[in-house]
């Protein structure tokens, strides 16, 4: 069982608390700020704003909070803010990458630095893992959008490079440049997607065991419990067994 998705799942599993849920939304209202700061204040005119107001509809953030957030752009806010990449490996060479929105670089590097010292791993430079991942789209649907085989001959004409499908949905990915054409083309067959998003998608995955994969979870859990942090992905490789404990 492999991939950047497993933490996540973990987290959804255990559900969202009040507190979570209130991290997640000023997380999601930054993105959309500062992706309203970068084009056009209209999702329609800006495809990344568009992706960021499509993840906070699919977190339940209501519409009020959404157009607050894109008015607060107007307003310059979100001027300071910069993307930054970290990478670095956590215990049993596990590489993980983090996606952060920051208005201090020196206090996001050295909280998250701080993370993976507490943790038993080690941050590395840009680019230091980033070979082990692909960058790309990822659009999913509800198991009820359709069969793995309609799903599958839909992906395959709107240009997609992989779908998989299972008892949760069906996910489609696609090259990082190709999102938005093959999510159009995707929304005219099949509805609106429940999610779709840039990712960095493994290509190289690292097996560790529960222990290690306890450790590592905590690392990924506390990287994205930080404010500054919008995204955290790993390429851990556990087996069915573990996970059951480890979301049990």
């Amino acid at each position: 069982m492999a991939g950047h998705s497993q933490f996540k799942n973990i987290m959804h599993r255990k559900g969202r608390q009040d507190a979570v849920k209130s991290k997640l939304f000023s997380k999601l209202a930054r993105e959309i700020t500062v992706a309203a700061k970068t084009g056009l204040p209209d999702p329609a005119m800006n495809a990344r704003l568009r992706l960021a107001v499509q993840a906070a509809r699919v977190e339940n953030m209501p519409k009020d909070n959404i157009e607050r957030a894109i008015k607060k752009a107007s307003g310059g806010e979100g001027d300071a803010f910069e993307i930054i990449r970290y990478e670095g490996y956590a215990t049993g060479g596990v590489a993980v990458i983090i996606e952060a929105l920051s208005d201090n670089r020196n206090r996001t590097g050295g909280a998250v630095r701080a993370l993976f010292t507490k943790y038993g791993g080690n941050l590395g430079s840009t680019g230091s893992v980033a070979h082990m991942f692909a960058h790309v789209g990822e659009i999913v649907y509800s198991a009820k959008a359709g069969s793995a085989d309609a799903i599958l001959e839909a992906a395959i004409d709107a240009g997609a490079d992989d779908c998989t499908s299972d008892a949760d949905g069906h996910t489609v990915v696609c090259g990082f440049d190709s999102l938005g054409t093959v999510a159009s083309a995707l929304e005219e067959k099949l509805g609106e997607a429940h999610s779709t998003k840039v990712i960095w998608k493994p290509t190289l995955t690292t097996r560790v065991d529960e222990d290690a994969a306890r450790t590592v979870f905590k690392l990924l859990g506390a990287l994205d419990d930080d404010d500054d942090v919008q995204n955290v992905f790993s390429n851990i490789d556990i087996d069915e067994a573990t996970m059951a404990k480890l979301t049990g």
